[in-house]
């Protein structure tokens, strides 16, 4: 199937392309860039006024199949993804039970061949059943397609463990993937450390609990002479450890989430147990320094940390309350928002972040940059529709998001993955399934 992409604005930062060209689809990938391309084909696109990008990759995401199909499944949060302009995500292992063997990845690769709406790549558990005791086999779930690992929701508190695990990912190709949380320190926390808290009369989680971690994972990243990459990086300390250690050489890459650029603590002053999430809302500052390190290039990547719950899990009381939202939705919005509205960072700079980053840690040579050759994975954005988020536009099988109606400018109106038209805005759901 062939399809011509007219008009739009392309923008690709692994060629530093930004102008009106047309792109040329055929055979799943890209065949030809150039400006007024007359060819015949199946399908053509009109992107006048849109700009034209790399599909975001989210590295990122639980999807919670299989275990808690209540809260999500591959088929529900895919759906989701591809409507929010995310082509490839990342599950993560923390599902039941864990990603922790070789038969795990097989029968996830499994679900996701049947139902998938986009490319699902597959994080594996660094420890068995991330308890923290002993390693996986990181050499079979490698070969098995396991791109990377870790014990996301847990920190290895075991400095030798963490050194040797470190050593083995390197040692197969891959490296970690971190959750920074000394437990000794967040203890039974539930939002940030600091006066609205005590305010509010809820436990915090100091920062130290972040950047203590972050600290001791990228010192033995150097010490092992290793990659490792921060996930979910929400406070000023540890963007100051980050920042130190590349300039020193350090193999360390960084992602943050949307709501730690796009909320406060002061969101939690209503008790709303859609903004409880872990890492915490931080205070002003380290929401002005996660920008900041977006900007400059501390912060690697923009991912969504998605994390379903359903209503029992939410409509609790605060100091009860399941951590985490949801987010594949409002990625690509509340970044455009937040960041490109406000002119900390360029569009250039957004897909920089947000689609060649990802492909360039995870290994995806042929994702992340629209150039011929590449995987015809491609978004289509309009970027002055206006348009609310609503509860009943949800994708996902969870509504635990503090972002519904919330009011936004740019909006994916077409996705393009592996060279079939996938999603349209005008129909507002993902097709060809």
């Amino acid at each position: 199937m062939s399809i011509l992409i007219k008009n739009g604005r392309v923008i690709n930062p692994a060629t530093n392309r930004d102008g009106i060209f047309d792109i040329l689809i055929e055979d799943g990938r890209i065949s030809e860039i150039s400006k007024n391309m007359g060819k015949k084909t199946r399908s053509v696109i009109d992107a006048n006024d849109k700009i034209v990008a790399p599909g975001v990759i989210d590295m990122h995401v639980h999807l919670r199949e299989p275990g808690r199909e209540d809260m999500e499944t591959v088929a529900s949060g895919t759906r989701a993804a591809v409507s929010g302009g995310i082509t490839s995500i990342c599950a993560m292992p923390n599902t039941y039970p864990a990603l922790d063997s070789v038969n795990a990845i097989k029968r996830l690769k499994g679900i996701i061949k049947k139902d998938a709406s986009n490319n699902v790549f597959v994080i594996g558990a660094i420890t068995k059943g991330r308890k923290g005791l002993d390693l996986v086999d990181m050499a079979a779930m490698r070969k098995e397609g396991a791109l990377a690992f870790s014990d996301d929701g847990n920190s290895l508190g075991d400095e030798a463990l963490m050194s040797e695990s470190l050593k083995m990912a390197g040692g197969n190709n891959a490296f970690l993937i971190s959750h920074c949380e000394d437990r000794n320190i967040s203890k039974n926390g539930v939002m940030n450390e600091g006066i609205t808290a005590t305010k509010l009369g809820l436990r915090g989680i100091p920062k130290q609990a972040e950047y203590e971690f972050v600290e001791r994972d990228i010192r033995l990243a150097e010490k092992t002479r290793t990659k490792i990459h921060i996930a979910h990086v929400s406070c000023k300390e540890s963007i100051d450890i980050i920042k130190k250690a590349k300039t020193k050489g350090v193999q360390v890459t960084a992602e943050t989430a949307p709501h730690y650029f796009s909320l406060t603590e002061e969101a939690c002053v209503t008790y709303d147990t859609r903004t409880k999430m872990n890492p915490p809302l931080r205070a002003l500052e380290d929401v002005e320094a996660i920008k900041e390190a977006l900007r400059d290039g501390t912060i690697d990547v923009i991912a969504s940390d998605h994390a379903p719950h359903g209503k029992h899990d939410k409509e609790v009381e605060f100091d009860f309350a399941a951590f985490g939202i949801i987010g594949l939705e409002t990625l690509l919005p509340l970044a455009i928002a937040a960041l490109v509205e406000k002119k900390m960072i360029s569009w250039m700079k957004l897909v920089e972040l947000v689609s060649l980053n990802p492909a360039k840690i995870l290994g995806l040579s042929n994702k992340g940059n629209l150039s011929p050759g590449k995987d015809a994975d491609i978004i289509i954005i309009d970027p002055l529709a206006n348009w609310v988020y609503t509860k009943d536009s949800i994708k996902s099988k969870s509504k635990n998001t503090p972002f519904i109606n919330w009011k936004f400018k740019g909006k994916v109106e077409t996705v393009i993955s592996g060279g079939r038209e996938i999603f349209t805005g005008s129909a507002g759901s993902v097709l060809n399934l």
